[in-house]
């Protein structure tokens, strides 16, 4: 086991998006950051030009896999100051549709593995006073067409947030979710059409998608001594997407 004075930070869904923009960012505010995966061969197109980011590839659907990612990670490094609950998977159907094998699959992942990842962190934060982000989606706040499995799951997340910092609060952990709108990654601009990127702008109040840079700092952000008074708060970074309500963008001119 290697102790250090540094703070280490899990970050899951880390090996692409949003989740490794935060890794890196993480790791350049002097973390060491445990990046964990199930895709192998994402985390293989990785590499770090120092030791501060460690890749870990484990399925934080599954208690025992989450068991021993702690095991290993708590190894290379003894404590544990922040936990960011980023991995997720999408399922685009309807409630017609969408049976209960893609539905369970989709909570296994978004909310299950979040509550799992959670609850195995909650001893070694107690020790350090740490802080859990969770990562939800604008799918959470707003209703839309083929996102009956994805968008309950990032709602069930924001409640999840919100019980965990209640219960929580008297150990000084912290736990607060970023709920992201619209972001420009590669698997968002590999299935949006021109047509949906054009809907998205006119809709999104500061016209464009957000880079995940953008996301990555607002969970730093939270995550930091700067939001040391902020718990059991969902912060959108949307670009001012959910605050449209049911406004029409031609409404608007």
């Amino acid at each position: 086991m290697v102790f250090s004075k540094k703070k280490l930070a899990i970050i899951t869904g880390g090996a692409r998006g949003i989740g490794l923009a935060t890794a890196k960012l993480f790791s350049q505010h002097d973390y060491k950051v445990a990046i964990v995966d199930r895709d192998k061969s994402e985390l293989s197109k990785l590499s770090f030009k120092n030791n501060q980011i460690k890749l870990f590839c484990y399925d934080i659907s599954d208690l025992k896999s989450i068991e021993k990612m702690y095991e290993e990670i708590l190894e290379w490094h003894h404590s544990l100051n922040v936990l960011v609950n980023n991995a997720g998977v999408a399922d685009f159907g309807t409630i017609e549709t969408t049976n209960f094998k893609r539905w369970n699959e989709v909570m296994k992942t978004n909310l299950d593995g979040a509550f799992m990842c959670s609850q195995k962190a909650i001893n070694h934060l107690k020790k350090t006073k740490g802080s859990i982000i969770n990562i939800a989606s604008i799918s959470g706040l707003r209703a839309s067409t083929l996102r009956i499995a994805y968008g309950t799951s990032k709602a069930a997340i924001m409640q999840l947030t919100k019980q965990q910092a209640v219960e929580l609060g008297e150990y000084g952990i912290r736990v607060n979710c970023v709920a992201p709108g619209p972001v420009k990654t590669k698997l968002a601009m590999a299935v949006h059409t021109q047509d949906i990127i054009d809907a998205y702008h006119d809709t999104i109040p500061l016209n464009r998608y957000g880079t995940e840079n953008e996301i990555a700092n607002a969970i730093y952000f939270l995550a930091s001594e700067k939001a040391s008074y902020i718990t059991g708060q969902i912060l959108s970074v949307d670009g001012g997407f959910e605050a449209t309500g049911v406004g029409l963008p031609s409404l608007r001119r």
